[in-house]
């Protein structure tokens, strides 16, 4: 008896620059068998498209799209949040290397959660088309590793900040107290 592995559902989050759209879509085409089955995060625009184009080229098929706002109205965020929140586990981003974008800074902080939570990204066809056909993306038992972050959140673990901050209130209590009492004073006495 031949033993068949479980088919792996990968969460995938889709984001296209304006410019690489087209060049996404047509990606997602050309893979859209492999990608049947699999769960997707898709920033407004970018998903709408993908969908349309997925469900005219598979009318049969059930796709899982959750369409996020657009990434310039908070749909870069959203994406980030879905990082965080351990919901993605691939990021194909095709960015647009000519041109500036007005939430540039959003994008940076999408590229870092990226980093961050260690989960596959790639920002251009070639990598997407390398991550699609490598083993490691229909293999059940790969997973990625969870880094472990414990030295940052800790950091103020054996630290008075509280304390400080508390005997730091109080004495800029005190003093405003002080200063309204003398203020008191001074007028009572011009009175």
């Amino acid at each position: 008896m031949e033993h068949t592995k479980p088919k792996v559902v990968r969460r995938i989050g889709l984001v296209a620059h304006d410019a690489k759209k087209k060049d996404l879509i047509e990606w997602v085409l050309w893979n859209s068998e492999r990608l049947i089955g699999h769960k997707f995060f898709c920033t407004g625009t970018t998903g709408t498209l993908i969908l349309q184009a997925l469900k005219a080229k598979h009318p049969d098929v059930d796709w899982d799209f959750t369409i996020l706002k657009s990434g310039p109205l908070g749909g870069d965020q959203q994406m980030g949040s879905r990082i965080v929140e351990g919901y993605i586990d691939y990021l194909f981003f095709f960015t647009d290397p000519l041109t500036v974008q007005p939430h540039d800074t959003d994008i940076k902080a999408l590229t870092r959660l990226a980093g961050v939570e260690n989960i596959v990204f790639c920002c251009n066809r070639s990598t997407a088309d390398h991550i699609i056909t490598s083993p490691l993306f229909t293999d059940p038992d790969y997973k990625r590793t969870l880094p472990d972050y414990s030295f940052y959140t800790n950091r103020f673990k054996d630290k008075p900040v509280v304390t400080e901050a508390m005997e730091q209130e109080r004495k800029h209590r005190q003093k405003q107290e002080g200063s309204a009492k003398a203020a008191d004073t001074q007028d009572t006495k011009v009175n």
